[in-house]
C-alpha cells in the first residue's frame, strides 16, 4: 500500500531567506484565502524565527499580525507552525525562563499550533524546557536536529540526539537543514534510524535548496518514512530558499506515494499576489544573489535563512570598505569578491570555532567575525580583533556545549582577555526579567496587551520595540524606502542637494551640490588621538537607555567600554584603544556609521 506524504507550506521563510522583510498584516491575510484553496496543505508555517522582530523593525505590531495571519488557517482546519530558537526563543541572546514559557503560551493563543524548536548547537540541554512549556500550553512539540557535515556531525550523532528528544517526550521531529548541505543519501539513513526506533514519531524535512541537494533529500527522507515536506513556491522558491512544490509534488507523486493534488489556479494566484508584495517595496531588500542557487554554499555552510539578511549586510560592508580603499588610493572590491572571501574565511575559521552549526544564531556569530576578519585582512590588519560579546558566551560555552574543540588561537585570545569558561546549565545563566518588565512598562503608561502580548515582545526585542512605540522604526523604513527609490531612478536625495553664492572675480554664481559632510569631517575636529568605528553598523551610546552614556571632558581608560555598534544583528561593545578626556563626540545616538568613521577624540 502506498504511503501517504503530506506538504508544509514555508510562507514565512522564503520571504526571511530571500530578503530582510517580510509582508503586512493586510498582505498577508490577503494571500491566506488562496493558499487554503490550493487544497494540498496540512501545514502552514506561519510565524516564529525572526518574523516577530522584522515586523517591528518595520514598523507593524508583530501581535497583530501573527492573530490576523493565522486566523483564516485556524478556520480551515490548517496546522499553523512557528520556529523557536530553544534557549534564545524568538531572540538572538539567552531569555529568561519566564518569558521564554509566555511565549508559548502567547502563541498558541495568538493561533499557532505547532512549535518547531532548535538549538543552534544541538545542545538538548537548551531544549527541554521548550518541549515541557510547548506541551504545557497545548501546543505541539517539535524539536529539531540542526543538520550540517562534518567528521563530527555523522549520522549516528543525529540519530542519537533524536533518541535523546523523543525521550525527553517531544511529539516530532525536524530534520532541519538550515543550508541544504545535508547529504540525501546520510539524511535518508537518519530517517530511517530515528523511525527504527520509535516508528510512530512524525518526522518533517526542511531543506534549503542553495546548493542543489534539496530535491534529491526530500525524495530520499520520503522512502526511509519522513511524513511532512516542507517547500516554497514561485517566485521565492529555489534560491537561498526551499524547493517548489510543483517540482516536490511531481517526484512524490511519480514515486507512487499518496499525495493531495493542488489547484493551480490558486497557485497561480498565490504566486501573483507574492510577486506584487514584491513589487510594493519588499523587493529593495531582496539580493538577486539570494534567488540563484550556488554550490560554493556545499563547504561553507551558511544557512538560507541567514542569506536575506547576509546579502543586505553584505552591501553595507562593501561600502564601507570600498570608502576605505578610495580614502587609502587603493582598488575597490566588487560585493562577488568580497562574498567569495567570506566564503573561504567561514571555511577556514569554521573549525577553530568548534565546529557550531551555522544556524541562528550562531550562523551570524561565525559571520559576523569572518567579515571582520576578512576587512582587516584587506586593510592589512590581523584575524581576530572584534568578537562580540555574544560570540565569546557561545566560545565560552555560555550558550550551550560546543560539539568540537576550540582552534588554540581562540584558547590563546581567551587567556589573554583573562575569559572565563562555562560548565553549567546555559539557563541558570539568564534572570527572570518579566516583573521586571511589567514594572517599566506601566512607568510608560503602555498596555501589557492581550494575554501579555504586548509585555512579551516589549521582553524579547527591547530595542525593537522602542522603536516602533516611538514611530522612528517606520520613519526608518520610509526613509529608506524613499532612498532606494531615488537610487533606482537616479533621482538626487533632496535632502542632501546644498545651494551655495560663489564668487569668481566681479561675477557671483548659485551653484548647488550634495553635501556628504558630516561629523566627523576631519576639518572640523579639534587636534587629538581618534578613535575610530572597527565596523559599520548603527551606534549607541549605551546598551540600556538607564545606563550613563560617555561624556565630552568625561577621563577614560584603555580598554573601557565607550559605546556600543550594533552591526549585523549582533551587539559590538566598543572599547578605548587610548586613556584620556573626551574632546569630542563624532555622532548622534543611533547614527548609521561606517568601518573607520571617527567615534571619538581624546587627549
Amino acid at each position: 500500500m502506498s504511503k501517504e506524504i503530506k506538504l508544509c507550506l514555508v510562507y514565512r521563510d522564503m520571504w526571511q531567506s530571500s530578503g530582510k522583510y517580510m509582508p503586512n498584516a493586510s498582505q498577508l491575510v490577503k494571500v491566506a484565502e488562496p493558499i487554503i484553496g490550493m487544497g494540498c496543505w496540512d501545514r502552514i508555517e506561519t510565524n516564529g524565527g525572526g518574523f516577530e522582530q522584522i515586523q517591528l523593525l518595520a514598523g507593524e505590531n508583530p501581535n497583530d499580525v501573527v492573530r490576523q495571519w493565522t486566523n483564516p488557517f485556524n478556520k480551515a482546519g490548517i496546522q499553523t507552525q512557528m520556529l523557536e530558537r530553544g534557549l534564545n526563543a524568538l531572540s538572538m541572546f539567552p531569555v529568561p525562563k519566564d518569558v521564554r514559557k509566555l511565549m508559548f503560551s502567547v502563541k498558541k493563543k495568538q493561533g499557532t499550533d505547532i512549535a518547531r524548536s532548535f538549538d543552534g548547537l544541538n545542545d538538548i540541554r537548551n531544549l527541554r524546557l521548550s518541549i515541557d512549556y510547548a506541551k504545557d500550553a497545548g501546543m505541539i512539540s517539535q524539536s529539531c536536529l540542526c543538520i550540517t557535515h562534518s567528521q563530527i556531525h555523522t549520522i549516528e550523532y543525529y540519530i542519537n540526539l533524536a533518541k535523546q528528544l523523543i525521550d525527553l517526550g517531544t511529539d516530532e521531529i525536524a530534520i532541519k537543514d538550515m543550508a541544504g548541505i545535508g547529504r540525501p543519501s546520510s539524511l535518508g539513513k537518519i530517517v530511517k534510524g530515528i523511525k527504527n526506533y520509535n516508528q510512530n514519531i512524525i518526522i518533517q524535512y526542511h531543506g534549503h535548496s542553495g546548493p542543489g541537494f534539496s530535491a534529491v533529500s526530500s525524495l530520499e527522507v520520503a522512502r526511509a518514512g519522513a511524513d511532512i515536506i516542507d517547500v516554497s513556491m514561485e517566485p521565492l522558491s529555489w534560491g537561498t530558499t526551499h524547493a517548489d512544490l510543483l517540482t516536490i509534488h511531481e517526484i512524490l507523486r511519480d514515486d507512487g506515494f499518496l499525495i493531495k493534488d493542488f489547484d493551480r489556479q490558486s497557485y497561480m494566484e498565490v504566486k501573483k499576489l507574492t510577486q506584487d508584495f514584491i513589487g510594493e517595496f519588499l523587493g529593495y531588500y531582496i539580493n538577486p544573489k539570494n534567488r540563484l542557487m550556488n554550490s560554493l554554499l556545499i563547504d561553507s555552510g551558511l544557512p538560507g535563512g541567514m542569506m536575506g539578511s547576509l546579502m543586505n549586510d553584505l552591501e553595507k560592508s562593501n561600502k564601507s570598505i570600498n570608502k576605505w580603499l578610495q580614502k587609502n588610493n587603493k582598488k575597490e572590491i566588487s560585493i562577488d569578491d568580497l562574498f567569495s572571501k567570506l566564503l573561504n574565511e567561514v571555511n577556514f575559521i569554521w573549525p577553530i570555532l568548534g565546529y557550531p552549526p551555522l544556524v541562528t544564531p550562531y550562523s551570524q556569530y561565525v559571520k559576523n567575525v569572518a567579515i571582520v576578519n576578512v576587512l582587516n585582512n584587506i586593510k592589512g590588519k590581523k584575524r581576530w580583533s572584534l568578537i562580540d560579546d555574544n560570540t565569546w558566551d557561545m566560545l565560552l560555552g555560555k550558550s550551550g556545549q560546543l560539539p568540537g574543540q576550540l582552534g588554540n588561537e581562540i584558547v590563546e585570545l581567551s587567556k589573554k582577555l583573562n575569559k572565563t569558561f562555562f560548565n553549567g546549565e546555559p539557563q541558570d545563566l539568564v534572570d527572570d526579567t518579566l516583573e521586571k518588565n511589567r514594572g517599566e512598562m506601566k512607568e510608560k503608561g503602555w498596555d501589557l496587551g492581550k494575554d501579555e502580548e504586548e509585555l512579551l515582545e516589549f521582553s524579547l526585542h527591547k530595542t525593537q520595540y522602542l522603536d516602533y512605540k516611538s514611530g522612528v522604526a517606520k520613519k526608518k523604513l520610509d526613509e529608506d524606502i524613499l532612498e532606494k527609490k531615488n537610487s533606482k531612478s537616479e533621482v538626487s536625495n533632496e535632502s542632501k542637494i546644498k545651494k551655495e553664492i560663489v564668487q569668481i572675480g566681479e561675477s557671483r554664481y548659485e551653484v548647488e551640490y550634495i553635501n556628504e559632510e558630516n561629523n566627523s569631517s576631519e576639518e572640523h575636529n579639534p587636534p587629538g588621538q581618534k578613535i575610530l568605528s572597527p565596523i559599520e553598523g548603527r551606534v549607541f551610546s549605551t546598551k540600556d537607555p538607564k545606563d550613563r552614556p560617555v561624556k565630552v571632558n568625561d577621563n577614560i581608560n584603555k580598554g573601557d567600554v565607550i559605546c556600543y555598534i550594533e552591526s549585523m544583528k549582533v551587539i559590538n561593545a566598543i572599547k578605548s584603544e587610548y586613556s584620556g578626556k573626551i574632546l569630542k563626540i563624532c555622532f548622534n545616538e543611533g547614527d548609521d556609521i561606517f568601518d573607520d568613521d571617527i567615534l571619538f577624540i581624546i587627549n
